[in-house]
């Protein structure tokens, strides 16, 4: 069995994990802003050194407009977040909650567009 040094990554890891599930429960069902009606999925986070920030990565859907206004909602709703994180996980102290667009599926389907493109021999 390895010795764990004092900033084990495994419990990093499982707070990451236990961060994402409260967070997906709170935007389930307990933040009430209107914005927040659309779906949001918890695709990652990703803790700063020290803990003091938490890098919440979510996959919104809807157009530009709809994910900007679900974007607003979120970064409106992260003191509450921030709050009831400390409280549930029991953090020595309140992270910064940075909430941020997941766009790997995007740059991915953009990739694909332009592969497309490219084999697309150009008519003469």
């Amino acid at each position: 069995m390895k010795s764990q040094g004092h900033h084990a990554g495994h419990r990093s890891e499982r707070i990451a994990e236990e961060v994402r599930n409260e967070v997906s429960l709170m935007l389930a069902g307990e933040l009430k802003d209107p914005r927040l009606a659309a779906p949001v999925l918890v695709t990652e986070v990703r803790l700063g050194a020290g803990m003091r920030t938490i890098r919440v990565f979510v996959s919104l859907s809807g157009d530009e407009a709809e994910r900007a206004t679900t974007l607003a909602g979120l970064q409106a709703a992260t003191g509450f977040v921030r709050h009831e994180l400390v409280d549930r996980l029991h953090l020595r102290r309140a992270p910064e909650v940075i909430f941020m667009l997941d766009q790997t599926e995007e740059i991915g389907n953009r990739i694909e567009s332009l592969l497309r493109k490219a084999k697309t021999p150009e008519a003469l």
